[in-house]
């Protein structure tokens, strides 16, 4: 069968459209005998006869695997250079209390950044040392209830927050563990609404900028002045980008050291996975040593102790672990220009997964269900939503009999897709459960029709089914 000239350029005509790739689903994933995709132990149309679709499903052993190999490849490559790291999980990819445990019980701290991120955090009984709060529009109320929580780490976003968080610590008698987000001016290879250090932006300040505010951080009696931060940008693989940043950072610590200490240095996050078979990330262990390899050199070139290193991966830890499934409602052939494609509606689309549309993001799908014989046919898989960009795949093969009914898979969806989540078209929220060792529990439920309805205040009453059922029915008086 010849490849599709609709095909991108990239995407490869595979051999066997059940096939799953490694290193692209769940570790736990597999294929049984009878066809049907298996998560955790638990059957796909288990899943989705118990819980409903759309439906957000992490594997939980994959998760807390990825997170723990993350922490400990960076802390033996650290060591190796005389300095130990802190390791933040980036809330912001996906956060649960549930998650926000599993985080804690492999060794992370918690990266969050807004109040209700850090009150999931604390009602996941995280303690506030163990954590680190973002923004570049904290607002008055979420300062303060940092400080009060005793939230480890605030990053310092611009002057204006420097007087705000110095005063909130004064009021509560504390003095408050900051960081400076600086620009480093490195513009990561990736999509440039995904990259974040570049100075035409809304994050952090420029370096030459930085020695005048960490004056005035020091100035401030209810302040510790911890070290530098910058994020250079999401989804990114290799380590050149982090090299570069990690040069000029150094180079303003080196400066800094003159005037007072600097006992930590923070290079983000943003390391990539694999979204597609076209994708190599950089494994895990050789980008720890790679960075701990730049870190030595940099310090030994300016002649400074190795600070302690932090960082905040979020994507490389929950992304590949989590999955959504679809049920297909209808399939429409199109013929482009003398080729055909398959467009495959499901029952979801943009209100889960908003990140094609924002970003242009690819995704990989598989029928999930079922296995199949019949030859590949390149399908577009679209959402229900009132907007042509409403794509969550936008190129892959599929067997050509899927129709309406089936059961899909849509990989790698642990990361930004809940956080991104909307009520599109009236749409819940759909549910997340977490799968391990052949069960499966709820992490968040779905949103039911009663629960947008109760927002409108237009509306007298709303009356929900008996409870007992994952999702239930509504039906409004």
């Amino acid at each position: 069968m010849a490849t599709n000239p609709l095909a991108p350029d990239w995407l490869v005509l595979p051999g066997d459209a059940n096939a799953l790739s490694a290193g692209l689903w769940p570790a736990t994933m597999h294929r049984a005998p009878a066809g049907d995709l298996v998560i955790g132990g638990v059957s796909a149309p288990d899943l989705a006869a118990r819980f409903g679709t759309p439906l957000y499903v992490i594997d939980e052993a994959d998760a807390r695997a990825r997170a723990s190999a993350l922490r400990s490849a960076f802390e033996a490559e650290f060591s190796r250079i005389g300095t130990t790291v802190k390791v933040y999980y980036a809330g912001k990819a996906f956060l649960s209390s549930e998650v926000a445990r599993w985080m804690l019980a492999e060794g992370l701290n918690i990266d969050v950044c807004s109040g209700g991120e850090l009150a999931v955090a604390l009602a996941a009984g995280a303690p506030g040392a163990r954590l680190g709060f973002h923004g570049n529009n904290k607002s008055l109320a979420e300062i303060d209830e940092a400080c009060a929580t005793g939230v480890g780490t605030i990053v310092i976003d611009s002057t204006v927050e420097i007087s705000r968080v110095a005063a909130a610590a004064a009021r509560h008698g504390i003095v408050q563990n900051v960081r400076l987000r600086v620009n480093s001016g490195v513009h990561a290879h990736t999509h440039e609404f995904l990259a974040t250090a570049h100075e035409d932006q809304k994050f952090g300040i420029t370096l030459e900028d930085a020695p005048r505010l960490v004056a005035l951080i020091r100035a401030e009696p209810a302040l510790r002045f911890i070290g530098l931060h910058c994020h250079i940008g999401s989804q990114i693989f290799g380590a050149d980008g982090f090299a570069e940043s990690a040069s000029r950072l150094l180079a303003v610590h080196a400066a800094l050291l003159v005037g007072g200490p600097v006992p930590e240095l923070n290079l983000g996050g943003g390391f990539g996975i694999a979204y597609t078979d076209a994708d190599t990330p950089t494994p895990i262990h050789e980008l720890a040593a790679r960075l701990a390899d730049i870190v030595a050199a940099e310090c030994a070139a300016r002649g400074i102790p190795v600070p302690i290193v932090a960082f905040e991966p979020g994507r490389s830890i929950i992304g590949p672990a989590g999955i959504t499934l679809y049920e297909v409602g209808t399939t429409k052939a199109v013929d482009v220009s003398g080729a055909p494609r398959l467009y495959v509606s499901i029952d979801g689309g943009m209100s889960d997964n908003a990140r094609a549309a924002l970003y242009g993001a690819d995704y990989s799908v598989r029928l999930a269900g079922r296995s199949s014989t019949a030859e590949p046919v390149l399908v577009r898989v679209a959402g229900k939503h009132c907007e042509s960009g409403d794509i969550v795949v936008d190129a892959d093969y599929l067997p050509g009999d899927v129709g309406p009914g089936d059961l899909v898979a849509v990989a790698a969806t642990g990361a930004y897709c809940y956080s991104l989540a909307s009520n599109y078209n009236y749409l819940g929220r759909p549910p997340v459960v977490a799968v391990l060792d052949g069960a499966a529990r709820l992490l968040v439920r779905g949103e039911t029709i009663a629960d947008l309805l109760s927002r409108d205040t237009g509306i007298t009453a709303v009356v929900a089914a008996p409870a007992g059922t994952d999702q239930p029915k509504e039906a409004i008086r």
